[in-house]
């Protein structure tokens, strides 16, 4: 069975479903998901989880991802971006220097208010489910962290790219909106490039097309990273065979060493779990072998 971690470079008007179930087909494989979804008008970095592998994309979804992002000011629209319908345009009098210095408001611990074109919910409903009928209601504000944003190229008179490296939950669309209502002149996404999730670049992803003549030529399955290198920043450590029975009963065992996480092996080399050890004894915090 196939197990691992593939990374996507999700082409656009794919939405991750997509991705996702192509993946399944062409890997004969069930147990698949993703972490950090993509809109349809997205492209990049798409980190797919496969079988055993999918226990590690509760971990991938927390970590920062970077984006290049096209900004096109003087356009408002319903959805943020240049897909939606367009609300209001206005002549742009602000010029690269202007866009640098509204970029500094937005650095660092910032709160956002979540687009009605989004997946929350409130009270049970969809907001792009209700938007689609009309309907806006209030959102709050969410803490979201921009790690570094910075004018990449200014493309024409109103249209910006910008490098932006982010937390878990930021809505580059709702950031475009926001710095273009900063500089008076309003603002839509144009683009959108995740160029880093969950640890991976560009240099790591591999395109749709590339996974299909893999699974042609039945060789799909080595593009997959094993899920043990997605946590490679821990140390690794290798138990006896009883220890390896308690791991597989899960049940925790004495061991010695530093308090910490490891990445836990048995005596063949297999990867069976992600562990925490604490005052010498060492308990599972996810399991990775195959049951």
């Amino acid at each position: 069975m196939a197990n691992g971690i593939l990374i996507i470079d999700k082409p656009e008007d794919w939405t991750s479903h997509d991705v996702v179930a192509r993946c399944r087909r062409l890997l004969g494989e069930r147990r698949i998901g993703h972490a950090g979804t993509l809109d349809p008008m997205a492209t990049g970095v798409l980190p797919v989880f496969v079988g055993r592998a999918t226990r590690a994309v509760e971990f991938a979804s927390e970590a920062g991802k970077e984006y290049l992002a096209g900004l096109r000011l003087g356009v408002i629209t319903d959805t943020q971006d240049t897909t939606g319908t367009v609300r209001e345009t206005r002549p742009v009098t602000a010029g690269r220097a202007e866009v640098e210095a509204a970029l500094s408001a937005f650095r660092g611990d910032i709160l956002q208010v979540p687009p009605m074109y989004s997946a929350l919910k409130v009270k049970g409903q969809k907001l792009y489910e209700l938007a689609r009928k009309g309907v806006e209601v209030e959102r709050k504000p969410r803490p979201v962290s921009i790690h570094a944003l910075e004018v990449v190229e200014q493309v024409s008179g109103s249209d910006y790219l910008i490098r932006v490296a982010c937390s878990k939950g930021t809505y580059v669309r709702t950031l475009c909106h926001d710095l273009g209502q900063a500089l008076g002149c309003g603002g839509a996404m144009y683009s959108l490039r995740r160029t880093r999730a969950a640890g991976f670049g560009l240099d790591r992803a591999v395109t749709m097309a590339e996974l299909e003549k893999a699974a042609e030529r039945g060789e799909a399955e080595a593009l997959l990273t094993p899920v043990d290198a997605y946590f490679e920043q821990y140390p690794a450590l290798t138990v006896d065979e009883r220890r390896e029975r308690s791991i597989r009963n899960g049940a925790g065992f004495p061991q010695r060493g530093e308090d910490g996480t490891y990445r836990v092996y048995g005596p063949g080399g297999a990867f069976l779990m992600l562990g925490r050890l604490e005052g010498g004894r060492m308990a599972a915090v996810k399991s990775f072998f195959e049951v």
